[in-house]
């Protein structure tokens, strides 16, 4: 790479060297190309579109080739490829040839330092130079010919001139090679996917044919709203027109599974991309995961575990030190993420703590491990992971619960393919559980039941733990007031829990008093009452007067002797119950707020307004507070208060209420 230069002839007129016809598709996406231009204005101005594969660097550049020659017809316009040495190499040639530099086409010269000194030669004019999918650094930092001592030092960065006259910008998905190019993190523009206008603005501008305009909000909702996805998602739909629709695309996507990675791993020609890149969102990324891969292999692990979390939200505590072959230090955590962040994979919330990924980088992520086969080792980890954090939905726990119960939910679609249930199971029960106490019914059975399926598989129709997911299903169809399929429910479970663990055992206490519930629900007073005497004698004897399962069973009995008019034995029964479950739980816990609720219904069906409207007033703020303004438990308090209120002649203070 030692030959001489020679002299040097140019062409007269500056030429326009880009490969990619305008797209009279393109969205301005709002300051972004000024951006570009305040940095590539100034002499040997440098700047680097940096982002995600597929969010639109390449098609920004383009724009901004064609309106910087609007602007500035005595401009040359080059661009070359970056993503490998031979690429580069390819693209300076490219500029010889079209300037006629003397001794271009001579196979032993040096093209790279020909090319260099003629575009820092100021009377060779302005010049605007795209080096497009500079992603990795290591190709513009390796040295050239490391078997010559001479040239052990040169580097392909060294040919990338810094002339007055002209002006580099960079496309790459790291932000950490753009740095490296540009030399100052000022320069770099990060291109982020579209906002919902303009990717709207693109759906209108590629798509031929009429659609909803909610259609086109699920389509680019569904795509993450990221451009190269919705052209793609239009020249599928262009392709197969009048049978494809926006409707119809989107149904497919939101079916899952193999229908949607099939429409996302379709490549559909586009003109304005690199002839030899993919243009399936899916392999634009999964070319970035490979690259990942061979420079820092325990980055990747950290996305494939990641992947496997709801996208959001995803706390350090559950990644850091959680991924690795071996366990890992904070200082490889940071590192790692540090990776992701700089190919945008991931990023961060304001604080730090918690880290998401876009939809579809998790769906490519998760495509990509399922294709190498890697996908249900991943599952294993993830669910060993979640089993360990997620607590029960006890009161205490609520805070964590809550936290965690995206992931939780995640974690349906984390079966494995194998028997290999356990920890599956065992994290949709807890979550199940906490669905219930948050009066989200729904999702309590959805994850209850298949918690249930799964432990009979795994465990067998009786041992204890398919027998509480029984008891856990039977209480969610008495929120749903399906009493009769509830009392089956308990039925099954009294019997096998008194067969497994004995008739004392708190499993088979919990049995009865579930069961005693439903016949109190349907109005079975007498059999209610038998069965909640039995468990509170037992109760008592075995875990302890002042236990919270025997006040539950206490206050169970009480609201029995209500429900028949024996007012008397329930307030004796409620006052003491709420006494000590203030005293053993405290003030706020929802079993002591149900307590005061009890008493104060006693009060209020006794014509006792003040005293019914003071416990009431207590528990709606302490409800409001501790659970939330629209959980069944608050909302239920307010029409109690409103009653009270009402009782008293109170309409207006009553509406109010009611209104809410």
């Amino acid at each position: 790479m030692s030959c001489p230069v020679g002299s040097l002839k140019i062409s007269q007129k500056p030429l326009f060297i880009v490969p990619f016809r305008r797209d009279p598709d393109f969205v301005d996406r709002g300051d972004l190309l000024s951006q570009i231009n305040k940095r590539c204005s100034q002499p040997a101005g440098r700047a680097a579109l940096v982002g995600l594969g597929g969010v639109g660097k390449s098609q920004l550049a383009i724009e901004y080739a064609y309106r910087t020659r609007d602007r500035l017809p005595l401009i040359w316009v080059f661009w070359v490829y970056a993503g490998t040495r031979a690429r580069f190499e390819e693209g300076y040639r490219r500029i010889a040839e079209v300037t006629r530099m003397d001794g271009w086409n001579n196979k032993k010269v040096d093209i790279l330092r020909l090319v260099h000194i003629w575009l820092s030669d100021e009377s060779n004019g302005l010049w605007i130079m795209i080096v497009d999918n500079a992603d990795d650094s290591g190709v513009f930092s390796s040295p050239l010919d490391s078997g010559r001592l001479d040239q052990a030092t040169v580097v392909l960065s060294d040919f990338l001139p810094q002339s007055p006259n002209g002006s580099i910008l960079f496309t790459s998905r790291s932000r950490e090679a753009a740095f490296r190019l540009t030399g100052s993190y000022r320069d770099i523009v990060k291109v982020d996917r579209m906002d919902r206008e303009h990717a709207l603005a693109l759906v209108r501008k590629k798509i031929l044919g009429g659609y909803e305009q909610d259609d086109a909000v699920a389509l680019i909702e569904a795509l993450d709203y990221m451009p190269l996805a919705i052209t793609q998602a239009a020249a599928y739909i262009n392709q197969r027109a009048p049978r494809a629709t926006v409707a119809k695309y989107v149904h497919k996507l939101g079916q899952g599974g193999r229908d949607r990675a099939k429409l996302l791993d379709l490549d559909i020609g586009d003109m304005r991309r690199d002839g030899k890149a993919s243009n399936s969102i899916m392999v634009t990324w999964q070319i970035s995961f490979e690259y990942i891969r061979r420079a820092r292999p325990s980055a990747i692990r950290l996305l494939s575990l990641m992947s496997l979390f709801d996208r959001q939200g995803i706390p350090e505590s559950l990644l850091s030190g959680r991924y690795g072959e071996v366990d890992d230090d904070q200082s490889d955590f940071e590192d790692d993420l540090n990776m992701l962040l700089n190919f945008s994979l991931a990023s961060t919330d304001l604080s730090g703590s918690q880290v998401e990924m876009h939809r579809l980088v998790q769906l490519s992520t998760k495509r990509w491990l399922e294709l190498n086969k890697e996908l249900e080792a991943w599952k294993e980890k993830y669910l060993t992971l979640m089993d360990e954090s997620y607590p029960v939905g006890r009161y205490e726990n609520w805070t964590v619960c809550q936290a965690l119960f995206p992931h939780a939910q995640a974690v349906v679609d984390a079966r494995p393919i194998n028997d290999r249930l356990e920890a599956w199971a065992s994290t949709l029960f807890k979550a199940a559980w906490y669905a219930s106490e948050m009066g989200n019914y729904q999702a309590a059975w959805e994850m209850g039941i298949s918690a249930l399926e799964a432990r009979k598989v795994t465990l067998g129709e009786e041992h204890p733990d398919t027998l509480n997911s029984l008891n856990s299903i039977g209480l969610v169809l008495v929120w749903q007031g399906k009493f009769k399929e509830a009392e089956a429910m308990h039925q099954r479970a009294l019997q096998a829990n008194k067969r497994v663990l004995g008739d004392d055992h708190p499993s088979t206490l919990t049995s009865i008093a579930n069961l005693a519930s439903t016949y109190r629900n349907q109005g079975r007073w007498k059999e209610a009452e038998e069965l909640f005497v039995q468990v509170i004698e037992i109760s008592k004897r075995v875990l302890g007067a002042d236990h919270p399962d025997t006040l539950t069973s206490m206050a169970n009995l009480a609201s029995t002797y209500r429900n028949q008019g024996r007012w008397k034995e329930a307030e004796e029964l409620e006052v003491q119950v709420m006494e000590m479950s203030k005293r053993v739980l405290g003030d706020d816990h929802p079993h002591t707020l149900i307590s005061m609720a009890n008493l104060a219904s006693t009060y209020r069906n006794q014509g006792r307004w003040k005293e019914a409207e003071e416990l009431e007033v207590q528990v709606m703020e302490a409800s409001k507070r501790v659970l939330s303004d629209d959980h069944p438990h608050t909302l239920t308090s307010m029409a109690n208060l409103a009653s009270t209120y009402r009782n008293q002649g109170r309409w207006k203070e009553a509406e109010e209420l009611e209104v809410q």
